[in-house]
């Protein structure tokens, strides 16, 4: 079996076939890891969608913030931020099932042999691995529960803005959701700046990048997460690996081999 994860899908569906084809990858056999935001702004989230649950036996996957808004606006729960790219899938008459299907999936997994750990935005310094997928389960827990709709009238805001262990309900459930999907920078408390969106090199003081807040080598894992379009896949770091390599704004897509280490790329 081979392993390979790919950077956000935005409904791009050709560029990631064009990646499946470079490395022969074979549902019966390969298992695809997807980082997150499947959906949105792209040409066909319908499409592919579709695709990915023909498949869906082979995959491993942590939802990202289009995600969960395409979710949310499935259900009813919010009627801002609708994008014309999502149309078609939340017209479609399978787009209850395959909603009912991304409810499913988790916000941060760990592979089998302990090597890898997924989310879609990164894991926050002051988390540790285990603390990680556990408060991960309690919002999958919540997701696939009767307090579904109840969870997406309250996962919008940015407050709270830094973690609390000691933080309840709604407002503990919105800052895990908002640190493993939306986090790109925050300060040395591990305040979150939830607007930023752009290079590493604009990022106003006090904030860095999540990532160099976590001294290298500080997990057994080695860290897989995508959002962040703008750092082009560079991390400047071994044990955490960018995959959102801006595909949907015209760059391209990249494939990381799970197993190899050796990254490919299709254009946009």
């Amino acid at each position: 079996m081979s392993r390979y994860a790919v950077g956000d899908l935005q409904g791009c569906l050709k560029p990631l076939q064009c990646l499946l084809e470079q490395v022969s990858f074979n549902p019966q056999h390969d298992q695809l890891w997807l980082v997150g935001d499947l959906v949105n702004r792209g040409p066909d989230s319908l499409a592919t969608l579709r695709y990915l649950y023909s498949i869906k036996d082979s995959l491993r996957i942590t939802l990202g913030n289009h995600d969960l808004h395409c979710i949310a606006l499935a259900r009813g729960t919010t009627n801002k931020g609708r994008h014309p790219t999502l149309d078609a899938l939340l017209s479609a008459p399978d787009c209850d099932e395959l909603m009912q299907w991304l409810l499913q999936q988790a916000l941060v997994l760990r592979s089998d042999d302990g090597r890898y750990l997924m989310s879609h935005a990164g894991i926050p310094n002051a988390w540790t691995s285990d603390q990680a997928l556990a408060l991960s389960h309690e919002v999958e827990v919540v997701l696939q529960s009767p307090q579904t709709d109840e969870f997406f009238r309250n996962m919008y805001g940015d407050e709270p803005l830094k973690w609390d262990d000691n933080l309840t309900g709604y407002d503990r459930l919105r800052a895990i959701t908002n640190h493993l999907t939306r986090m790109r920078i925050c300060d040395a408390d591990g305040r979150l700046e939830l607007r930023y969106k752009g290079i590493a090199a604009d990022i106003p003081a006090p904030y860095r990048p999540w990532f160099e807040w976590q001294t290298e080598g500080s997990r057994e894992e080695t860290l897989i997460f995508g959002h962040w379009a703008a750092l082009e896949c560079k991390t400047d770091r071994s044990d955490i690996i960018a995959l959102d390599s801006g595909c949907v704004w015209g760059r391209h897509m990249t494939m990381l081999d799970m197993d190899s280490g050796e990254l490919h790329r299709c254009n946009c």
